[in-house]
C-alpha cells in the first residue's frame, strides 16, 4: 500500500490565492477524502505503541537500516576520535585537523546526492550494499597502507563519506513501509542509528592507546562484514510505487522555497549534531589537556545523548508538531553553545554540550517528522537534498571551530557563529508556519 501523498505546486498556488481560511476549509475536506481513500485507519498518536511498528510495516527493514545507518556512522566520523592521535602522529596544525575531520562530512554531503539517486534506480538495498562495500575497501586500504601524510587523511575522509551517506538509503527504505501518522517515530527510530558516532568516540582512542590508530581501520571491518550480511539477508524493499528521479530533479524541487527551509533547518541541526561529534575529541583534549581516551569519552556521553533522542524528538513531534518542537529545540542549543563559549570549565562545558547535543539530535528527528509531510513523493530526493545541506552544516562547523583555534586560539567564535544559525532557523519557523499550517500541512495525516 502506498501510504505517502503530497501537495502538488499547483495546488498550493491555489491555496494561495484564496484567504486562509477558506483554504483551511478546503484543505480539510480534502484531507479528509484522501485519508479515507488512501490510508488505513490510524493509530492515533497517543495511543501509538511499540507492537505497532511490528503491524504497520517491516519491522525487520527498520532494525536493519538502523544497524546500517549505525555502523555507517561510526566509521563516517572515526577520523573526529582518532584526530588527536592521528594530529599529533603527522605533527597537523589545528586548522588541518580541523579540515581533517570535516572532509568526511562534505563527502557524506555530496554522495548523499548521489545515493539519493540510486535508490530510485536500482532500490535502496542495493545501494545500500555497494555503499558498504566501498567503505570496506577503504578500511582495508587504511589498514595496510595506514594514512602516511595529510593528503592520505583527506582522501581517507573522502571514502568514509559513503557511510554518511547511508543517511539518503536508511532513512527512505524504513520510512516507505510506515504511514504517514508514524513517519516521526519511524524516521527517529532509522535515524537515531547515528549512535554509531558515539561508539567510535568510546572505543575508537581506547584500541588506538593499545594498538595503534591503524588497526582500528582492521578492527573495524569486523562489524562492517556483519552488518553487511545482516542487511543483505533480512532488509527488504516496501511496494510502493516510486518514480525514478534524475539529477534535474533536484533542480526543480531545488525551485521549492520549502525545499531551501528544509535543507537550511537540517543544515543547522543535524549539521551542529555531526560537527559538534567530529570536534569533541580534539576540542576536551586541546582545551583541557584530557587524554584521548577521556576526552573520548566525553565526546561519547554528548553525542550518545543526541543520538538516543533523536527518537524522542521525532515522537514530541508527532504529538505537538514539528513546528512547535523546533522552536524548542534550536532555542536550547543556541543558549547551550553561547553558555559553552562563554565559560571555560570543564564540568559545565559538559553540561552544556550535553544539552546542545540533545536539542540538535531531537531537531533532526523533529525535522524528518515534517519532512514525508510536505514531500511525500519526493521522499526520495529530498532525504537526500536535506542529508546533503546537513552534511554542509557539519563540514562548516568543524572546519570553522578549527579555523577559529588556529587564527584566535579559541573556539569561541566558531560557536558563536552556529549559536546565530540557530536563531535565523527560529526565525525562519516564524515565517514559514502560518503558510505550512494553512497548505499542504491541513491536510497532513499528523500535527505540523
Amino acid at each position: 500500500m502506498k501510504f505517502f501523498h503530497g501537495v502538488d505546486d499547483d495546488d498550493e498556488r491555489h491555496f494561495a490565492s484564496n484567504s486562509p481560511s477558506l483554504a483551511r476549509a478546503e484543505l480539510m475536506a480534502r484531507a479528509r477524502i484522501d485519508t479515507t481513500a488512501n490510508a488505513p485507519n490510524p493509530t492515533p498518536i497517543a495511543n501509538l505503541k511499540f507492537s505497532d511498528l511490528k503491524n504497520s510495516g517491516h519491522w525487520p527493514t527498520l532494525l536493519t537500516a538502523f544497524l546500517y545507518f549505525d555502523f555507517s556512522f561510526m566509521v563516517w566520523t572515526v577520523l573526529g576520535p582518532l584526530g588527536a592521535q592521528i594530529g599529533d602522529a603527522l605533527h597537523l596544525s589545528p586548522e588541518q585537523k580541523g579540515f581533517m575531520v570535516a572532509v568526511p562530512i562534505l563527502s557524506g554531503a555530496v554522495l548523499r546526492i548521489v545515493l539519493g539517486l540510486l535508490v530510485d534506480r536500482i532500490g535502496a538495498k542495493n545501494t545500500g550494499i555497494i555503499a558498504q562495500l566501498v567503505v570496506i575497501a577503504g578500511l582495508i586500504c587504511a589498514y595496510i597502507f595506514g594514512l602516511p601524510n595529510y593528503q592520505a587523511t583527506l582522501l581517507m575522509g573522502a571514502v568514509l563519506g559513503f557511510g554518511g551517506a547511508s543517511f539518503a538509503v536508511a532513512l527512505p527504505q524504513a520510512g516507505r513501509w510506515y504511514p504517514p501518522n508514524m513517519q516521526g517515530v519511524v524516521m527517529g527510530l532509522a535515524g537515531a542509528g547515528n549512535i554509531g558516532t558515539v561508539l567510535d568516540a568510546l572505543f575508537a582512542p581506547r584500541l588506538a592507546a593499545v594498538y595503534g590508530w591503524k588497526t582500528v581501520f582492521g578492527l573495524a571491518l569486523i562489524p562492517a562484514v556483519i552488518v553487511l550480511v545482516i542487511y543483505a539477508v533480512f532488509s527488504r524493499e516496501a511496494q510502493v510505487e516510486v518514480k525514478r528521479k534524475r539529477l534535474v530533479d533536484y533542480m526543480n524541487l531545488l525551485r521549492d522555497k520549502d525545499a531551501h527551509w528544509f535543507c537550511f533547518y537540517y543544515t543547522v541541526s543535524f549539521g551542529g549534531f555531526v560537527g559538534l561529534a567530529s570536534s569533541y575529541v580534539l576540542y576536551f583534549k586541546g582545551e583541557y589537556g584530557l587524554s584521548p581516551v577521556q576526552a573520548g569519552d566525553l565526546a561519547a556521553l554528548c553525542t550518545f545523548t543526541g543520538a538516543a533522542l533523536r527518537p524522542v524528538g521525532g515522537a514530541l513531534a508527532d504529538r505537538i508538531g514539528g513546528i512547535r518542537s523546533l522552536y524548542a529545540f534550536y532555542a536550547v542549543a543556541g543558549l547551550a553553545l553561547v553558555a559553552g563559549a562563554l565559560t571555560h570549565r570543564l564540568g559545565f562545558n559538559v553540561a552544556t554540550f550535553l544539552f546542545a547535543s540533545g536539542a540538535l539530535g531531537m531537531a533532526n528527528g523533529s525535522v524528518f517528522q515534517l519532512l514525508p509531510q510536505r514531500f511525500g513523493k519526493d521522499i526520495g530526493v529530498m532525504t537526500g537534498l536535506v542529508g546533503a545541506g546537513g552534511g554542509v552544516g557539519g563540514f562548516y562547523l568543524a572546519s570553522s571551530l578549527g579555523l577559529a583555534k588556529g587564527y584566535t586560539g579559541s573556539y569561541a567564535p566558531g560557536f558563536f557563529i552556529f549559536a546565530a544559525l540557530c536563531l535565523l532557523a527560529i526565525c525562519g519557523l516564524g515565517l514559514v508556519k502560518t503558510r505550512w499550517r494553512t497548505t499542504w500541512g491541513a491536510i497532513a495525516n499528523a500535527r505540523i
